[in-house]
């Protein structure tokens, strides 16, 4: 059974920065791709970006615009997304996600962690 679980989130002000952690477990994930999304409030949920976990290709959604950066730690089957220079508007939901490479929708979720920002 895959699981995901977040953490890292919290309160910062603009311009601040935060890093989410994503642990995952119950799978080896190097046929995976490892994505985070998010959804702010009253907005519906929207892709930030994704790692391929074997090889470590990256994507990034254009809006991010270099400020996010998501990484991966083999050892500790972790996933990182380094959010700097953060604004009001990244105000939101963060959701780690799980999908094989041969799949295009992420069947495995997290629980989501919080990340709020004050201007």
């Amino acid at each position: 059974q895959v699981q995901l679980v977040e953490s890292g989130g919290g309160l910062v002000q603009a311009g601040g920065s935060l890093r989410l952690s994503c642990a995952a477990s119950g799978r080896t994930f190097r046929s995976y791709v490892m994505g985070w999304f998010r959804q702010g409030p009253g907005k519906e949920r929207e892709f930030v970006t994704s790692i391929n976990w074997n090889t470590g290709s990256t994507y990034y959604a254009d809006f991010m615009k270099g400020r996010f950066t998501i990484s991966r730690d083999n050892a500790k089957n972790t996933v990182y997304l380094e959010m700097n220079s953060l604004k009001p508007e990244d105000t939101a939901v963060y959701y780690c996600a799980a999908r094989t490479i041969t799949t295009r929708e992420y069947p495995y979720w997290g629980q989501g962690t919080q990340v709020t920002v004050s201007s």
